[in-house]
């Protein structure tokens, strides 16, 4: 079985042995997907990943792969490598990411952050956001209709993505989940005939 590959993932990793990334492999291996949004309107997936790459031995936050109208770029190994790499893209004294998975989200999650607003042409970000998060489950074996949460399901207190950069377009996070499984069946579907 194939996935058709619509887009284009480009890598622009970052520094590693920083805070941004420590290099430390996912383990035991991918369990599930994390959604997000950058939080911040009209920062692009280039400006993000020099914000991080420029603040690297400052704080610990970060995310495998950033989602615009334009490219989906990867700063952390995921998708293009054989061996992904942790990010922090969750806090570790959340639980909920335990009580749904059994792993903590740094530890075995991909974070894909969507990028959003008015500079950005929504609904082409978010067409390139579902194939990335549906390629994400193909390489890694999860279903699609159970594998994906979002940031303010596991830290509801304090995160409001990705529903804030959905919202911006019109979207919601329910209509997220079923365009991911659609999308997945779609790609496989493509190549199967």
């Amino acid at each position: 079985m194939t996935f058709k590959e619509k887009y284009q993932i480009t890598t622009q990793y970052l520094t590693s042995n920083t805070k941004r990334r420590s290099g430390k492999l996912i383990t035991p291996s991918v369990k599930f997907i994390v959604a997000h949004d950058t939080g911040n309107p009209n920062s692009t997936a280039t400006g993000n990943i020099k914000y991080y790459e420029n603040t690297k031995n400052i704080d610990y936050a970060s995310a495998h792969i950033f989602v615009d109208d334009k490219n989906i770029i990867e700063c952390i190994p995921a998708l293009t490598s054989d061996k992904p790499e942790r990010a922090w893209h969750v806090m570790y004294d959340k639980p909920k990411d335990n009580e749904l998975f059994g792993f903590d989200s740094n530890n075995a999650a991909i974070g894909i952050e969507y990028c959003y607003g008015n500079n950005i042409k929504a609904d082409e970000a978010y067409r390139r956001y579902i194939w990335v998060i549906a390629y994400t489950c193909y390489k890694f074996g999860l279903d699609p209709s159970v594998s994906i949460t979002s940031h303010c399901i596991l830290d509801p207190k304090r995160k409001t993505d990705p529903i804030t950069g959905l919202a911006h377009s019109k979207r919601t996070y329910e209509q997220l989940l079923k365009d991911i499984v659609i999308e997945y069946n779609e790609c496989i579907k493509t190549i199967s005939k």
